[in-house]
């Protein structure tokens, strides 16, 4: 689909930049680091130890998060239904050369990877995995109307540079697909992204970063299908919104990202979202930013 830059990140981790996209996979601090601390810690596997659980991936790219999930799986003996959602094939063939990503994960997790890139499925008595490659927006109405799944994870380029995957339409399509209490996981802290899901009927939390300060005050965003606190069991990763954040989606950041047909451009989304902010009475995210003393390149809106 696009030519990609090797990258290798802070915590020894090797991550890609697409030239396309221009945009990193991962952040600069870690590729393996960022897997864990925004998707496989909030994702909160022990709950399904000795169990079965359905797993989507969308953008699936080099196969960190589901790597992970892979591994703490395995090791725990919990039986998996998966799908995955991608367009590029190149990010699964650079990672099955890379011996330093291969390492990291228990050996079988190279063998599921080797057979999803050949036959683009793989299954033993623990898993069953299918992935599906092309435009995520036509790829997830093959996802079987009655399959619900317990953890979806979206991890994208950012809104601004793939709007494709965070239009309304297609979180509405997403979301449908979660079980009662399932989890939707992703590292956008993004306004627009947050308000879809509120407005989806999701109940929103932000994923706690290991400290806080002006610039980097959330690591992502968890959204739970048919929230029942009395059912909802307290998770250590993740927490309400702050103040701050509410007041983020009160501003024009939280105008969705609008695809109707599912069918648009990237450069159409965008032009249509920025006619609407333009039009919008609501709060210039400016001013947000200015009154909690926040530099633009803290989120991505």
């Amino acid at each position: 689909m696009s030519e990609l830059i090797e990258v290798l990140t802070k915590d020894g981790s090797y991550s890609l930049r697409s030239v396309f996209f221009q945009e990193n996979f991962h952040s600069l601090l870690g590729a393996l680091e960022e897997t864990k601390k925004k998707f496989t810690a909030p994702s909160d596997l022990q709950r399904f130890k000795g169990k079965s659980l359905n797993v989507l991936d969308i953008c699936f790219g080099l196969g960190y998060n589901s790597a992970s999930l892979l591994d703490k799986l395995i090791k725990q003996k919990s039986y998996l239904n998966w799908y995955a959602l991608e367009i590029d094939k190149m990010p699964l063939d650079y990672a099955l050369k890379n011996k330093s990503f291969l390492k990291l994960w228990d050996p079988k997790v190279k063998k599921i990877f080797e057979s999803l890139y050949l036959n683009n499925y793989f299954e033993d008595q623990f898993f069953k995995c299918k992935i599906l490659w092309g435009d995520a927006r036509e790829k997830i109405n093959i996802i079987p109307s009655a399959f619900k799944f317990d953890l979806i994870y979206l991890d994208g380029f950012s809104p601004q540079k793939c709007p494709q995957v965070w239009t309304i339409e297609f979180l509405s399509r997403v979301t449908e697909k979660l079980n009662p209490q399932g989890y939707f996981i992703t590292y956008s802290s993004s306004a627009a992204v947050r308000k879809t899901l509120r407005d989806l009927g999701l109940e929103i939390f932000t994923i706690k970063p290991s400290f806080k300060n002006r610039s980097f005050w959330s690591q992502g965003t968890v959204a739970v299908a048919k929230f029942d606190k009395n059912k909802f069991k307290s998770n250590l990763n993740f927490e309400r919104l702050s103040v701050m954040e509410e007041e983020h989606l009160l501003t024009k950041a939280s105008i969705p990202y609008r695809d109707k047909d599912l069918n648009l451009s990237k450069d159409d989304i965008i032009r249509e979202r920025l006619k609407e902010q333009l039009f919008s009475n609501l709060v210039s995210t400016k001013k947000w930013r200015e009154k909690w003393g926040m530099t633009k390149s803290g989120f991505k809106s």
